[in-house]
């Protein structure tokens, strides 16, 4: 009888386990990340596997997922090879539920992200999934899988970004105002952006955009470094007598970042965007854009192809990426999110792959994430309580910098022991409500 107790004990232990699994993530040192002294995801990773940090060094990402090419390994996995989630999940294929295993296979179909922001990052967009079939196949090196990238952003401090094309009538002003603009653009194309109306055929403006646009990122580099030049010394020389814009502040900052580079012109094309903590913006695909500053969780389908264009070292793709974008004009829409109850806002983006919660419980409060169809990642970020799930009595502290992985169908309950912040990632619920 004691036996098979025992036994009872040891089989719930490991579902337990299985339903519910501490993850160490992978970090990623990009230059534009912030310094270890300062970077949310250095402070973040330190707690999550106990990895020493250098206070100079820049962290930029941890990957909280199944990508190759920054895994999550299994927390529990003591001595020996490291186990990935990935691998994991291939041998235990029921954890991540039948609509899941149905649609996308034994794998996880999205990636979560936080990024720490100290300069800006390239100015880029991410094909869809026929672009991304065709690019992997061309160019198999640089755009290393065949899936698109949707992605949405979610501000954890102030976080500033380019997002999308300014208005027509934006653009017409910019002529007057930013010679510099018109100069790489071209006469002809000038003449093109002022002779257009908003009255005109959806199409016709959006033409005018893509060749005013790809004229100006495909300029002779001696070109852009003299307009980039004449560009800063004039702004120097105007800021003795008048107040600058937003605008002509931001592409001073990028000229420091990124001296004679086309991006510090480019970025007068696209709306300066400001979120506050717990605003979000989601980029699907083919849209321009660049984070300029700020910490923040992302979501994504799984895959990492970028093409890119400029405010960046490293390879630019600028034929591929004028002929890709939407060319939409308009301030992108800023989420603000849907309370589920009193501590959680979900975030849901148009793509059937992810949603974010963002959950903040005072001390001494209990929230529950009621069981759905397919496996979740939570990370806390501030604060410390006790993590239950429904087939076990027994609850598990988590602190700040826990990753942990939750199958499907699986009931969590947090109670705070402080004031706590976590975050989940998790497959569309739409997925699952439809029939």
């Amino acid at each position: 009888m004691a036996k098979e107790m025992k036994d009872d004990t040891t089989k719930s232990s490991q579902k337990e386990k299985h339903l519910l699994q501490k993850l160490h993530c992978s970090v990623k040192n990009y230059d534009w990340g912030l310094p270890g002294r300062v970077s949310e995801v250095a402070r973040l990773a330190r707690l999550n596997s106990g990895s020493q940090l250098d206070p100079e060094k820049p962290y930029a990402e941890l990957w909280m997922g199944t990508h190759d090419s920054g895994p999550s390994f299994l927390g529990s996995n003591k001595g020996g090879e490291k186990l990935t989630l990935k691998k994991w999940l291939s041998q235990n294929p029921d954890l991540l539920g039948e609509k899941v295993l149905q649609k996308w296979g034994c794998d996880l179909p999205f990636l979560f992200k936080v990024l720490s922001v100290a300069k800006a990052l390239s100015i880029q967009a991410h094909p869809d999934k026929e672009l991304a079939r065709t690019l992997h196949k061309l160019l198999p090196d640089l755009y290393k899988d065949g899936n698109h990238k949707p992605e949405m952003t979610l501000a954890m401090t102030e976080f500033e970004a380019l997002c999308g094309f300014v208005t027509l009538k934006e653009l017409k002003a910019l002529l007057h105002t930013v010679p510099e603009v018109a100069e790489l653009i071209g006469a002809e194309n000038a003449d093109l952006v002022l002779r257009a109306s908003d009255q005109d055929d959806e199409g016709e403006v959006k033409a005018v955009f893509q060749a005013a646009f790809t004229h100006l990122m495909s300029a002779n580099k001696e070109i852009v470094t003299e307009e980039v030049n004449s560009l800063k010394f004039r702004l120097h020389d105007e800021s003795k007598v008048r107040q600058l814009t937003d605008k002509e502040k931001l592409a001073l900052q990028l000229e420091k970042q990124y001296p004679a580079d086309v991006g510090v012109i480019a970025a007068f094309f696209l709306n300066h965007v400001k979120l506050a903590a717990g605003e979000a913006l989601f980029l699907g695909p083919n849209e321009p854009h660049a984070y300029l500053s700020g910490d923040c969780v992302e979501c994504m389908a799984t895959s990492d192809n970028v093409v890119r264009a400029g405010l960046t070292p490293k390879h630019r793709d600028v034929q591929t990426l004028c002929s890709m974008l939407t060319y939409k004009q308009g301030s992108p829409e800023i989420l603000r999110g849907v309370p589920l109850n009193p501590y959680v806002n979900r975030y849901t983006p148009p793509f059937e792959e992810f949603e974010i919660d963002l959950c903040i419980l005072p001390q001494g409060e209990t929230v529950v994430f009621p069981a759905v169809e397919g496996p979740s990642i939570f990370l806390v970020t501030t604060g410390k309580g006790m993590i239950n799930i429904r087939v076990s009595q027994k609850g598990h502290e988590v602190t700040e910098g826990d990753v942990l992985f939750a199958a499907a169908n699986t009931e969590i309950s947090i109670i705070s022991a402080s004031k706590l912040h976590l975050y989940r990632a998790g497959v569309n619920s739409k997925v699952f409500q439809a029939s």
